[in-house]
């Protein structure tokens, strides 16, 4: 089985229950195409590098997936038509970080441990 980290931009008009379907709807195209869903994130409402038709911020999904090549072009077929979508991008990796959250509070960073090692004083 290959792993890959599949992320996508939805515009910045998306409601959360629009993330929430399409949420739902690559997960079940994952799993309609013997996949699995390692994990979900969602990152929430972040500032695009560039507008891209004419919006300024995106709401981000990413997802670890296992499972067969055509999975990844299965979604990419489906993304290509969704018009909630602005960007996505697949990446192959050779295992999972599952500890690391890049994109949460910075309350739940200072708790962790992690953060002590690694401070400047």
């Amino acid at each position: 089985m290959n792993l890959y980290e599949h992320t996508i931009v939805a515009r910045q008009d998306t409601s959360p229950a629009q993330i929430k379907l399409l949420t739902d709807k690559y997960s079940k195209i994952v799993e309609k195409n013997d996949g699995e869903i390692v994990q979900t994130e969602e990152w929430g409402l972040l500032h695009l590098a560039y507008i891209i038709k004419k919006n300024r911020k995106g709401s981000y999904i990413h997802f670890k997936i296992k499972g067969p090549p055509k999975i990844i072009d299965e979604l990419e077929k489906n993304e290509i038509l969704d018009k909630n979508l602005l960007r996505y991008i697949t990446i192959k990796v050779k295992k999972f970080d599952l500890e690391a959250k890049y994109f949460s509070k910075k309350e739940e960073y200072e708790k962790k441990e992690y953060k002590k090692e690694y401070r400047r004083d």
